[in-house]
């Protein structure tokens, strides 16, 4: 797999000398408000949040939330690449991927246009697979020599929605979301009418064959497997009162049953993308879902005027909230974005990255991605 060298950008350090002063990509490729970080000084972290004792051990005393790239529209889509220490991260309504090298902290342009890109994951043999959530709405792998392959762009003959989250299963098997969120208006693409009846849960086998393995969902989002990859997790944006987490059991041909609501986000959390460690906790992003209260108050900034405000403070929900594998909520990483998606990478895949809407945000921690 090869970035694209005309769109990549000069090198740069992303660690500035000054305290807190903003990660700013390149020049020139910053195409968004860059926000300024000052980590904590002192351990440990007060932004990594023990609810349950038994979340203890996955933070490590001596590791803080660090911003290691900012300028972007909403960052979402991340998928690291351990062969060559790459995180790749969507931008989409500037219609980009970034990419962070680990091996020399920079943050550049890998692809430019982007085909306005969401999801993205490595598969079993270190390609990029992505999710084209607009315009092109298809999912396509792009080969080691560079060439983009398409996988799907149609089911029964219709066009996809806009395809959104991907996994790749130790099968090869590739299951990716198709809500509408890509095609509901021109911020992340262009508007256009749905031609699928419903918005689906697809399963790509080896063979080519696109099923669709769930079909009663209102815009599902993020998904992930178990570690035994006998469980299917789901994000519905919408259907429910709150945003949810279904699980499923994974049968052996492919198919699903057993639906079981996991996680209901009551505290008006904008459940989103998600990933799960090798003890089956899911790390969740997490932040305001935008939902408005039901009467109007008094806002000192408009006098004589009454605003609807958010159900829920989003200074008090963006970050990460951690779920056991019996559903508890035991931990929440506090970030000053909300963080719709993140992913596990480092040698040790102990890095936890966090896209969040402007930047990009990373911790170490005791826990190891599953897959």
């Amino acid at each position: 797999m090869q970035d694209d060298t005309r769109a990549t950008l000069p090198r740069r350090s992303l660690l500035q000398a000054a305290a807190g002063t903003a990660l700013a990509a390149a020049t020139g490729s910053a195409l968004a408000q860059s926000f300024d970080f000052k980590p904590n000084q002192r351990y440990p972290d007060p932004a990594v949040m023990v609810l349950d004792p038994s979340f203890a051990k996955y933070r490590l005393y001596s590791s803080t939330v660090e911003q290691i790239g900012t300028g972007l529209r909403w960052a979402e889509g991340p998928a690291y690449f351990p062969e060559k220490g790459w995180l790749l991260v969507s931008d989409i309504p500037n219609n980009r991927i970034m990419k962070y090298d680990e091996k020399d902290g920079s943050f550049s342009v890998f692809r430019n246009p982007s085909n306005f890109a969401n999801g993205n994951v490595c598969d079993r043999q270190g390609r990029l697979v992505t999710c084209e959530h607009s315009v092109t709405r298809r999912v396509t792998r792009t080969e080691r020599d560079g060439k983009v392959t398409v996988l799907a762009d149609s089911f029964e003959g219709k066009r996809l929605n806009a395809p959104n989250d991907i996994v790749v299963k130790s099968d090869d098997s590739i299951w990716f979301t198709d809500p509408l969120f890509g095609i509901n208006g021109e911020w992340e693409g262009s508007k256009a009418k749905p031609e699928q009846a419903t918005t689906n849960v697809y399963r790509l086998g080896t063979d080519g064959k696109l099923s669709a393995v769930l079909t009663d969902l209102v815009n599902p989002n993020g998904l992930a497997f178990s570690p035994d990859e006998k469980k299917l997790y789901v994000v519905e944006w919408k259907g429910t009162p709150n945003r949810s987490i279904w699980r499923y059991d994974v049968n052996p041909d492919g198919s699903l049953s057993g639906k079981m609501k996991f996680i209901d986000a009551a505290d008006q959390g904008a459940l989103d993308g998600f990933k799960v460690d090798r003890d089956g906790n899911l790390w969740c992003g997490w932040g305001s879902n935008g939902a408005l209260a039901a009467e109007p108050v008094d806002n000192p900034l408009l006098p004589g005027r009454k605003v609807y405000p958010l159900r829920g403070r989003s200074e008090d929900l963006d970050g990460v909230m951690v779920f056991n594998p019996e559903g508890k909520a035991i931990g929440f990483i506090r970030l000053p974005e909300r963080c719709p998606n993140l992913v596990f990478g480092g040698p040790k895949r102990n890095r936890l990255y966090m896209t969040s809407s402007h930047s990009v945000y990373a911790l170490y921690v005791e826990a190891h991605g599953a897959v």
